[in-house]
């Protein structure tokens, strides 16, 4: 089945919602490269990774009644998958070391680097390799803003900081990032 139409997207949908195990299969196959990226995102290794993307889905399949149609059902799994890693975060925020430092304003901007454009020969899975790198608390602030397009009102919302520790944690992320992606183009 080819699920870019809308009406096959609709049929699809219902069959999930009835507990179809044929349809949740095609579901899962479809979406599965593209929502383990964002899984990679928020974790460290391939088999948390995993783990978060094996949840996720199960939660698509629990709320798929849910889906409205109003916007397109890939966003509708990347939502859930990247609110998945959120609540994952949450739950285990005591292990993260997430860096609960204010920086002003101009203390900030010292920590802000030169926005030079990325070297053509780096791949893809090399930035998402230097990503999973990053802390758990860069990490999920940077995919949060940068990837997933959140506000830092919105991540401090969600991850229970402050917007000054959310800017804080961007701006080091980014600076290790960028020594990260040095390193591999040495």
């Amino acid at each position: 089945m080819d699920i870019s139409s809308p009406e096959n997207v609709r049929t699809l949908v219902e069959r999930c919602a009835r507990q179809d195990r044929e349809a949740q299969q095609l579901l899962y196959k479809t979406m599965y490269s593209k929502m383990l990226t964002v899984c990679y995102r928020y974790s460290r290794r391939p088999d948390e990774a995993k783990d978060l993307l094996q949840d996720g889905f199960l939660k698509v399949f629990r709320k798929i009644d849910k889906f409205n149609f109003n916007g397109s059902l890939e966003g509708w799994v990347r939502r859930i998958m990247v609110n998945n890693a959120i609540d994952y975060y949450r739950a285990n925020k005591n292990k993260f070391a997430i860096s609960e430092v204010y920086l002003d304003e101009d203390s900030l901007s010292d920590l802000e680097y030169e926005e030079d454009p990325i070297e053509p020969d780096v791949s893809g899975r090399e930035i998402l390799a230097c990503i999973q790198q990053l802390s758990p608390g860069y990490r999920t602030v940077f995919s949060l803003y940068v990837l997933d397009n959140y506000t830092h009102q919105q991540i401090a919302e969600e991850l229970g900081i402050s917007e000054g520790t959310s800017k804080s944690n961007l701006a080091k992320a980014k600076r290790n990032l960028r020594i990260l992606l040095t390193e591999k183009m040495k």
